[in-house]
């Protein structure tokens, strides 16, 4: 191959790639649909019926468990919480945060979720944890808000 030839090729990859279109941030619902460490979660929201809410205007912020984190739930919970829809909402909206919180804006303080709940959010550095739980990825962004993906599942309070 010639030189002259090469450089056709690399200028034409080049502009292919210049070309493409940057990926749009997607609703909060969406982003955790595609990422494949979130299908656990991203089916218990379909099955609760909050896709829509989650798909609205927002902000949202979603500490989304992992699946590695719903397989540290007791079976028998989960059992539960497959039986109980009414509960299985009230888990996973214990894990919104109406309004946007990106890790840089978290403050050790106490935030109301989506649930009626408070949960304790703290940051050491550039750790983040909500609960007990620690942000794995933060900041994933989304187009009605942004989801951090953490490594437990919370649990809201009885009441």
């Amino acid at each position: 191959m010639t030189t002259r030839r090469l450089a056709l090729i690399f200028a034409a990859a080049s502009l292919a790639a210049g070309c493409a279109t940057p990926s749009t941030p997607v609703s909060v619902a969406d982003t955790i649909a595609r990422d494949p460490q979130l299908s656990t979660l991203s089916a218990l929201v379909r099955k609760a019926g909050m896709g829509d809410m989650l798909s609205a205007a927002g902000p949202y912020t979603v500490f989304a468990p992992t699946n590695e984190a719903f397989q540290a739930v007791p079976a028998k919970t989960m059992d539960e919480l497959a039986a109980d829809p009414a509960k299985l909402k009230a888990v996973l909206a214990y894990h919104v945060l109406p309004g946007k919180v990106t890790a840089e804006q978290v403050r050790n303080q106490d935030v109301k979720t989506a649930q009626g709940a408070s949960v304790s959010l703290s940051k050491a550095g550039s750790y983040v944890t909500v609960e007990d739980a620690v942000v794995q990825t933060a900041d994933v962004a989304a187009s009605n808000g942004v989801v951090h993906t953490i490594d437990r599942v919370l649990m809201p309070p009885r009441r």
